[in-house]
């Protein structure tokens, strides 16, 4: 039985995200009002959609608008420039499980029930309790479709910790974290199924998980355009393992040449389930992983506007906990933690 704990960080989260509001554009540029007339307006007595992209271990410093300047974050930078840029925004833990849970149950790390990454085998995390109260299903009270899609991390399939027994009526991608270190997995899960990629079974490579995932983001945004939704992106870029199409990492390959190999591991048991592939290009690849994130933003917010539902949605980007420095990934030298 779930019991209905309206604790204080809740609240403050609902209030955050509110005040976060960044598409409420009413001084638009005239050269802009030709085009947005053939958008249709949004019902203005509905609820707020919500959008919460939350990237996988990416540091403040590693967006333009927080002071990289090895690559650039073009539309990231957009959405802060449009709505509000937070400086004094923390997580809610150093990991990734714990970090979810807070935000999710809106409880701190004394209270929140999941606070580390123990895991479940073969597949999984221990799982939030049944009877946690979270923020979907608070929303899907109030007539929200709600939707996942990305890294869960908070119970293994079929459990009581199940994003689909967690209040979201649709999820899309890893259940479980340490399947998510590889870009290129064996399986993911659509709901309750287990949804086998042939192209990428044994050492094959032929479906980047992020781009399958994004599709079916962006298809849940199209299918609830015409009632409030709140889809949550937990991305698994840029942790950990450092991995991209080969064609984007090769845009940014003469930008930080030469560079050392990460050795990693391409075989065996772990591989695929845990452990980290070798990266020749380990800096290029970083780059073309943000890169290939901050797009996937920007499809996001050019599918509300085409949809005529901007003025309607409230679009927060942050990042579970700081940069890591796995699978040969180096903050220091990218200035993830610039001043």
């Amino acid at each position: 039985m779930k019991f209905k704990r309206y604790s204080i960080q809740v609240v403050l989260i609902l209030l955050c995200l509110v005040c976060s509001c960044n598409f409420l554009e009413k001084n638009s540029d005239s050269k802009n009002l030709d085009s947005e007339k053939a958008i249709p307006k949004p019902e203005r007595n509905r609820n707020p959609n919500i959008i919460y992209i939350l990237a996988d271990d990416l540091g403040y410093g590693d967006l333009s608008c927080y002071g990289q300047t090895k690559f650039t974050t073009p539309n990231i930078d957009k959405l802060a420039k449009q709505g509000m840029l937070f400086t004094q925004h923390y997580s809610g833990s150093t990991v990734c499980a714990p970090s979810r849970s807070v935000l999710l149950t809106g409880m701190h790390t004394g209270h929140t029930p999941i606070r580390g990454n123990k895991g479940h085998y073969p597949e999984g995390q221990h799982p939030l309790p049944d009877s946690t109260y979270t923020l979907p299903e608070i929303l899907k009270e109030k007539g929200y479709a709600t939707g996942a899609f990305g890294k869960w991390g908070l119970g293994f399939p079929g459990s009581e910790g199940d994003p689909i027994n967690q209040g979201f009526d649709t999820f899309f991608g890893y259940n479980c974290q340490r399947f998510g270190h590889s870009y290129y997995p064996e399986h993911l899960w659509s709901n309750k199924d287990s949804i086998v990629l042939t192209g990428n079974s044994g050492t094959k490579k032929e479906v980047y998980a992020p781009t399958l995932i994004h599709e079916k983001t962006l298809e849940f945004i199209e299918k609830n355009k015409d009632n409030p939704f709140f889809l949550y992106v937990p991305s698994i870029i840029p942790h950990a393992e450092l991995a991209a199409p080969s064609d984007v990492i090769d845009r940014f390959q003469d930008e930080f040449s030469p560079e050392v190999e990460f050795k990693g591991v391409d075989d065996g048991p772990d591989y695929k389930t845990g452990g980290y592939a070798s990266q020749k290009n380990p800096h290029a690849a970083f780059a073309a992983m943000v890169s290939i994130l901050d797009n996937q933003v920007g499809d996001i917010m050019n599918k509300v506007q085409e949809l005529g539902i901007r003025d309607n949605t409230i679009i927060i980007f942050t990042s579970d906990n700081g940069p890591h420095i796995e699978g040969g990934a180096d903050p220091d030298f990218l200035t993830a933690m610039v001043p």
